[in-house]
């Protein structure tokens, strides 16, 4: 007996965005100097996001906000910072697991 199709597939409904909406979404982005935390507070994915300010761009007006390059620095400034400090995050735990490895032996 062959089952119904949807009963094999599972596909999560595609979100619809008013042009409204993606347009205030990409300003806020481009006045915002983190586009994954505005998303979050959008209530969409970063990606999606991401992808409506690349387009934005493209087809900006001259009257049309454009994430700039500065923008793009502070980003990237802020996730060197935060892979720093994850890093020495890392390494102080593998340290403490370590001695605590060695204690219990």
């Amino acid at each position: 007996m062959k089952r119904p199709e949807s009963t094999y597939m599972t596909t999560q409904a595609k979100q619809k965005y008013t042009a409204e909406f993606k347009e205030n979404a990409v300003k806020r982005a481009n006045e915002s100097s983190n586009v994954a935390e505005t998303a979050r507070e959008l209530g969409i994915k970063e990606n999606t996001l991401y992808n409506w300010v690349y387009q934005y761009s493209r087809h900006a007006k001259p009257d049309k906000a454009v994430r700039t390059d500065e923008h793009l620095y502070d980003e990237l400034k802020r996730l060197k910072k935060e892979v720093a400090r994850l890093t020495e995050e890392r390494d102080l735990l593998k340290k403490a697991a370590a001695y605590f490895a060695r204690e219990t032996r």
